[in-house]
C-alpha cells in the first residue's frame, strides 16, 4: 500500500474511533429534573449551578454546550427526566420555556386568584398569601389584571416576587402615562376608588358615571353605600344582604364608614382608573341596576331613584 494511502487509512481509522467515542459518550444516560430553573449569568456559572444539583458536567460538556449555543435562563422544560447526555446538552440551549397560563380578571380579588394559582401550579394557598404579604404594599388590588405565563416548577415566593415586579412596573408605567409621575401612595388611592368603580359598573361606558356618583356623594358628606365595596377577599362572589351590612365591621363597609376604603377591594383595569381620573360631569347621586338590561339607571334625587325600583 502506498505511504499516502496508508496515512489516509490511519487518519480515517482515527476519525472513526473518535466519532464512535464521542457518540458513545453523548449516548450515556443522564437523570434530570423535567423542569430546570437555569440562573442568569455566564456558562461557567450555569454549569456550576447544574453540578451543584447533580448534573456532573465537565470541561468537555462545556465545550459541547458552547458549540450548541448559550443556555437560556429561567425555567425550561427538558422534555423527559432521563435523557442521553447529548440530548440533555442540546435541551439546555434549545428547550422552550415551561409555563402555564393564569388569568386575573378585572374586579377579582387576591383571595380567589391565589386559589387559582395554587390549583394550577400545585402550590400552597397559605404560602402564596405569606409570600404576597412579604412583597406587596397593600392587601389587594396590586396585581395587575392580565393573563400571566408563569413557569412550571416555580415556588410560592418566586411566583409572588415575579408578579410583584411585573405588576409594579405596570402601575408605574400607567401612572406616568396618566399623571406624569408615579407616587405610590397617591396612585393607589386612585386605584382604591377605581376598585369600587370596577365592582359596580356594568360595563366600561358606565365607569365615568359610577366614578362621578362616588365623588358627588363624598362632596355632600354622604356614605357611599355601595355593595361592591363589601365584595372584598373571600366575599368576592357573595350577594350582599342587610345582615351582612349590619355585621361587617371592616373598613370596606361603605355603609358604616364614609369615603373610599383605605385599600383596593380587588383588581382594577385601566378603564376604571381612567374613569376615576376623568369622571363624568354629571350630578348623579344614586344608581340602581335595571334587571331587564343589566345596566344601571342613574338619578340626581332620592325620589327619582326610588321610582326606578
Amino acid at each position: 500500500m502506498p505511504k499516502k494511502m496508508m496515512i489516509l487509512a490511519i487518519f480515517l481509522d482515527f476519525v472513526f474511533l473518535i466519532t464512535i467515542t464521542i457518540l458513545f459518550y453523548l449516548l450515556q444516560p443522564m437523570q434530570t429534573e423535567r423542569i430546570i430553573n437555569l440562573p442568569k449569568g455566564s456558562l461557567p456559572k450555569i454549569i456550576a449551578y447544574l453540578n451543584d444539583n447533580g448534573a456532573h458536567l465537565n470541561k468537555l460538556d462545556a465545550l459541547f454546550i458552547r458549540f450548541l449555543g448559550q443556555p437560556q435562563s429561567g425555567f425550561i422544560d427538558m422534555g423527559a427526566q432521563r435523557l442521553p447526555k447529548g440530548a440533555f446538552l442540546k435541551a439546555l440551549t434549545s428547550s422552550k420555556a415551561a409555563t402555564k397560563e393564569a388569568t386575573l380578571i378585572p374586579g377579582e380579588t387576591l383571595y380567589y386568584f391565589i386559589r387559582i394559582l395554587a390549583e394550577r401550579f400545585n402550590l400552597s394557598p397559605d404560602m402564596l398569601q405569606s409570600a404576597y404579604d412579604k412583597y406587596f404594599p397593600y392587601p389587594d388590588g396590586v396585581i395587575f389584571p392580565d393573563t400571566y405565563h408563569l413557569p412550571l416548577g416555580i415556588k410560592e415566593d418566586e411566583m409572588m416576587k415575579m408578579l410583584y415586579e411585573l405588576s409594579i412596573e405596570r402601575h408605574k408605567q400607567s401612572a406616568i402615562k396618566l399623571l406624569g409621575e408615579y407616587n405610590q401612595e397617591v396612585w393607589f388611592k386612585h386605584v382604591a376608588t377605581a376598585s369600587i368603580v370596577q365592582k359596580e359598573a356594568a360595563n366600561n361606558d358606565e365607569m365615568p358615571l359610577i366614578a362621578a356618583v362616588i365623588f358627588n356623594r363624598i362632596k355632600q358628606n354622604m356614605p357611599l353605600q355601595m355593595d361592591g365595596s363589601l365584595n372584598y377577599g373571600a366575599y368576592s362572589h357573595t350577594k350582599i344582604t342587610p345582615d351582612r351590612i349590619r355585621n361587617d365591621n371592616s373598613p370596606y363597609n361603605t355603609y358604616k364608614h364614609k369615603g373610599v376604603p383605605p385599600y383596593p377591594v380587588g383588581s382594577v383595569s385601566l378603564p376604571a382608573i381612567e374613569a376615576v381620573l376623568k369622571p363624568a360631569n354629571v350630578d348623579y347621586l344614586y344608581f340602581v341596576r335595571d334587571r331587564s338590561t343589566g345596566t344601571h339607571k342613574f338619578s340626581k334625587t332620592y325620589e327619582e331613584h326610588r321610582s326606578h325600583f
